[in-house]
């Protein structure tokens, strides 16, 4: 049994990791704002306007949220068009559209992760706190806080690679996930989705993680330091 116990404690505290940051990698993909700022910040109507195509904020805000709405649809390649010259043409190139349902691949694969270890992480938070024995209660608790401090060893290191060399990160991260290199495809996407954009969704899913696994570990170091303090009076109130 306590072998058991200890192995769906592990299993919570390899988990706990993989649900923040899948939670703030969904959010960034669906915060408009993080679109918003890009296009506002990096001049991307200029770049887009240097090569061929003028579009108002008005379109570029249509642009980002029709890509929204396509990494959250049943559809296998985005379709979005602009008026270009006067004539209604497809905004991304055929190696394009395959990068974005690559792209919207890995968006589902974190979904379904978010999925997974959050039943796992409440059914175990649920086991534990519904048992009478409040040395599960402890349990759930040091898990909580090992997990966090698992989580922000993480965060840390990825925030030290893209602070000392974003570049070469961003680099290996496609030449993992990726089968091809139509990440790099010419045409609008890059002009649209500049690597600063990515540092700062980058920076973005590093701080939400990381508030959301002080906020849980510091929920169980609250709990162990309280149930630590009194368990003293607790001992001398016992004793005849």
């Amino acid at each position: 049994m306590r072998v058991l116990n200890n192995f769906a404690t592990g299993v919570f505290v390899a988990c706990l990791p993989i649900l923040l940051l899948g939670v703030s990698i969904g959010w960034a993909v669906n915060s408009w704002w993080l679109y918003e700022h890009a296009f506002r910040s990096y001049g991307i109507s200029q770049s887009l306007a240097k090569a061929g195509l003028e579009l108002t904020d008005a379109e570029l805000e249509k642009i980002y949220s029709g890509l929204i709405t396509y990494f959250n649809s049943g559809d296998e390649y985005v379709s979005l068009t602009v008026v270009k010259d006067g004539k209604t043409t497809a905004l991304f190139t055929r190696e394009e559209a395959i990068h974005f349902r690559d792209v919207k691949g890995l968006i589902w694969r974190d979904y379904w992760l978010v999925v997974g270890t959050l039943l796992y992480c409440l059914a175990y938070a649920g086991g534990c706190l519904f048992r009478r024995d409040r040395r599960y209660r402890l349990r759930l608790a040091r898990a909580a806080v090992v997990g966090s401090g698992v989580t922000l060893t993480l965060i840390l290191a990825l925030g030290l690679g893209a602070v000392f060399g974003f570049g070469q990160l961003f680099f290996q991260f496609h030449r993992l996930f990726f089968a091809n290199e139509y990440w790099s495809a010419p045409g609008y996407m890059l002009l649209l989705f500049p690597e600063r954009f990515f540092y700062d969704a980058t920076l973005f899913c590093a701080l939400a993680t990381a508030g959301m696994a002080i906020v849980l570990g510091g929920a169980g170091g609250g709990y162990l330091l309280a149930t630590r303090k009194r368990l003293p009076s607790k001992k001398i109130a016992e004793t005849p």
